[in-house]
């Protein structure tokens, strides 16, 4: 017995030291490719020395005598903290996800090729003025810099993701930069995806159903329009649901679309003598975070603030004299066009002149431990035709019919680089508003301040649609009908601006901004209704403003969804009937009133009501929805706070929802709303146990910063994805929108990736933030270290002194020129 005992002891110490050197050497691998931030090169492609100082968050900020060599150490720095993020986003835009990923990604694959993106990036590149592309160039020669510092030195492939997807990193183009812009439109992008969904339940439910389920923002009248079925009476209610999106995938449900805050005040509503600008770009939280901190030395002067890695530009930022923001406007930039095909030759489609024929290219998408895939690609004069599983066009596309698309995002000749190269360049409002004739696509409100000026533009070309467009671009529209096609887009002035408002205050929380009638009307789908009351009430209640008061704005977590609902939803129940016994239904129920009649809506991590709330919130709406719409009603992933107002008081009849079509009896909003409590109730008690008052928001709202590729690997996602538990939830203003999908539906899954104070009164104590950190290498310290900060509500100084960033810099990496 001792001998065994004694073997057993020797095979367990054998297995122990197996593992830890297991580990010594994944680590030792896994580490080479952590840059030495104190390092020195001697590189041929840069005309004069480059210093990229880090500061002690990991910031870089770059010097030059150059500024072309400035974007090289942009370049450099991107490549050496975010190599495996750039590689994943080039080959999302290129198409060839499936070389590394296999059959998973073939549909992603197909529409990138379809829409021609990186095709479309190639064209553009001689589209942009001289200076830009010398950066663009620039940029790139830092990129394959260490592309080859990383090969010729065995730096672990630049990544650890390179040891266990084993795909070339091809040296990088300036096309590439181009293409991960455009890839930007298609992420932010929910248009596409409404109009499918909006035919769809036409197909189901009369008009005036369809304009609760998905109404405009409250202000607005829209004309009657067609119901889908007249357009195309082929077309039959299809309400098969779609399988879940891909975490690869660039497309998103509309509610995840894209995002964001941006707050400016005047130097009258400042308490100090000079504007103060609020940024918050909110996007889908990813491990790294899509951003990156970044301060350059240009000719023009410094600028600091968040760029992509892949792109070298600040996206959203200051320099001395400009502060700058953007967020996503909604624009109603694409349309989805039916095209009816020659019934005796395939290979053409009707036009308003007769049959056309299409334009075609082949293409072939490489598939890991699989034969490649051909596809023919067809363009329209309307644009690319999209194949039936894209974007679920199949489900209203009739017999004969194949769907293609509009999209300004489409442009071969497309200078929105150069124009964010401009707007880094400008020193004043007037140079800014000009910059941003040139940008394209992805569509914006472009946030502006100075010193004692702020502006607001739309940015992003707007299609001219007719009058007598039949669907107004809500729903897919025939493309062979001369009032539903596009006559090119509208100039610049035809973008909404507002400079230097009377009351002093500037702010957009994708909400509705302009009131004018089609076709001038920018959208009809807004992203917001209830952030934008919000930040209206906290910028009444206070004459001035400063720093801080716009770090509380975007750090406020009171819900005015809530505020507006439970009212509403609850007004019959409220303290109504007898004490129940304890452990029955209505017990249950009453004590979660009880904690909702005495709350503020506040969506505190720390407290149960706001995890009752969106609960309770949810089952009502699915509840109300699912009988009409059947398995299209997953499709409804986050509560509309409009539709359940309009129910619950019974807008033009609205409250007809409340009744199940299927039952004998007429059913109450009451009985509903009862019922959708009890069982959220019931499923919270599932999971939370029965203690309601123990319940707390942040554990069913955890954030999840989730790694692309690595996420999903069981015990290896423990070591990089990042998981926080956090406060807000999809109607505050400090956005941390859910997921709407089980097993976690109230995931944090959309957030802030980025926050930015600037306030000109004192440029220098201007501060920013970051959702996770610098570094995307997992082994490294900054791979996490900002999101610590950022889930406190805490930020970093956002200073373009260079004595402050050597200070307490991390190291200082230096690139002098070396003949060839």
């Amino acid at each position: 017995m001792f001998t065994m005992f004694r073997w057993l002891l020797k095979i367990f110490g054998a297995l122990a030291a197996l593992a830890v050197l297991v580990a010594l050497g994944l680590y030792f691998f896994l580490s080479r490719s952590l840059p030495d931030y104190t390092e020195s090169f001697a590189i041929p492609a840069v005309q004069g020395e480059v210093e990229i100082v880090r500061n002690t968050h990991n910031v870089p900020h770059i010097f030059a005598e150059h500024e072309t060599d400035v974007f090289f150490g942009l370049g450099f720095a991107h490549a050496q903290d975010r190599l495996w993020q750039m590689q994943m986003l080039r080959r999302t835009a290129q198409g060839r996800l499936s070389e590394m990923f296999g059959r998973r990604t073939v549909r992603t694959d197909e529409l990138m090729r379809r829409l021609d993106l990186y095709g479309l990036a190639r064209s553009s590149v001689r589209a942009q003025d001289d200076q830009t592309q010398a950066a663009l160039q620039s940029y790139a020669d830092g990129v394959n810099a260490w592309l080859r510092e990383s090969n010729d030195r065995a730096r672990g492939r630049g990544a650890p993701e390179f040891f266990v997807f084993n795909a070339e990193m091809p040296l990088w183009q300036p096309a590439d930069s181009l293409a991960i812009l455009k890839l930007l439109s298609v992420q932010l992008n929910g248009q596409i995806t409404r109009e499918v969904l909006r035919a769809r339940a036409s197909l189901l439910v009369p008009e005036e159903r369809l304009r609760d389920l998905m109404p405009d923002a409250p202000g607005s009248g829209v004309a009657a329009l067609p119901d889908f079925a007249t357009l195309f009476p082929d077309v039959t209610a299809d309400q098969q649901v779609a399988a879940l999106s891909d975490p690869l995938s660039p497309i998103r449900p509309t509610a995840l679309a894209g995002a964001s805050n941006s707050f400016a005040a005047t130097p009258e509503r400042a308490a100090s003598d000079g504007a103060i600008l609020a940024n918050d770009p909110h996007l889908e939280l990813t491990a790294p975070s899509l951003m990156y901190l970044a301060r350059l030395e240009l000719d023009t002067g410094g600028v600091i603030g968040a760029t992509i890695p892949g792109i070298p530009a600040i996206l959203s930022g200051r320099s001395e004299a400009l502060g700058w923001g953007i967020t996503s406007s909604y624009m109603d930039d694409s349309d989805i066009f039916i095209e009816e095909l020659n019934p005796d030759n395939s290979t053409q489609y009707r036009t308003p002149d007769g049959w056309a024929e299409f334009e075609t290219r082949g293409t072939i998408i490489r598939i890991k431990d699989e034969d490649p895939v051909t596809l023919t690609l067809r363009w329209s004069e309307n644009g690319p035709v999209l194949s039936s599983s894209l974007y679920d066009v199949g489900t209203i596309t009739p017999p004969g019919h194949v769907a293609s698309l509009g999209w300004t995002a489409l442009e071969a000749e497309d200078t929105t680089m150069t124009a964010a190269m401009r707007l880094m360049r400008a020193q004043g409002i007037e140079q800014a508003l000009e910059a941003g004739e040139l940008f394209i696509a992805p569509s914006q409100n472009l946030m502006l301040a100075t010193q004692d000026r702020v502006a607001m533009q739309t940015i992003g070309r707007m299609p001219r649609r007719r009058a007598d467009h039949e669907t107004q671009g809500r729903m897919p529209a025939p493309g062979w009908r001369t009032e539903n096609r596009w006559l090119g887009t509208l100039p610049y002035s035809a973008n909404p601006r507002f400079l230097d408002p009377e009351s002093g205050i500037l702010g957009n929380t994708n909400n509705k901004i302009i009131e004018r009638p089609f076709p001038l009307h920018v959208s009809h789908d807004w992203g917001d209704t209830q952030r934008i009351e919000r930040f209206l009430h906290l910028m009444r209640t206070r004459n001035v403003h400063t720093r801080d008061s716009f770090i509380e704005a975007q750090l406020d977590t009171v819900s005015p969804a809530a505020r507006l609902l439970l009212p509403l939803v609850a007004a019959d129940l409220w303290f109504s009937g007898e004490a129940a016994p304890a452990g029955t239904r209505a017990h249950l129920r009453q004590r979660a009133l009880r904690l909702m009649a005495d709350w503020n809506g506040e969506m505190n991590e720390h407290l149960p009501e706001p995890l009752i709330y969106a609960a309770w919130m949810r089952a009502l709406q699915t509840r109300l929805i699912r009988d009409e719409l059947g398995p299209l009603a997953v499709n409804f992933t986050h509560v509309d706070p409009v539709f359940i107002e309009r129910v619950f008081r019974d807008t033009d009849g609205a409250g007809e929802w409340c009744n199940i079509v299927q039952s004998s009896v007429t059913e109450t909003c009451t009985e509903i709303a009862i019922n959708a409590l009890d069982e959220a109730l019931l499923r919270l008690t599932e999971r939370y146990g029965e203690n309601v008052e123990s319940w707390r928001w942040g554990d069913a709202h955890m954030a999840t910063h989730t790694h692309s590729v690595l996420g999903e690997v069981p015990l290896v996602r423990h070591f990089v994805n990042i998981r926080q538990s956090t406060s807000g939830g999809d109607h505050t203003l400090m956005r941390a929108a859910t997921s709407g999908r089980e097993p976690e539906p109230f995931a944090n899954v959309h957030g802030a990736v980025y926050r930015g104070v600037y306030d000109f009164a004192d440029p220098e104590s201007s501060v920013f933030i970051l959702s996770t950190g610098q570094s995307g290498h997992p082994l490294s310290r900054h791979y996490d270290d900002l999101g610590d900060l950022w889930r406190r509500g805490e930020y970093i100084p956002m200073t373009l002194d260079p004595e402050l960033a050597r200070g307490g810099a991390v190291g200082i990496t230096t690139i002098r020129p070396t003949a060839e």
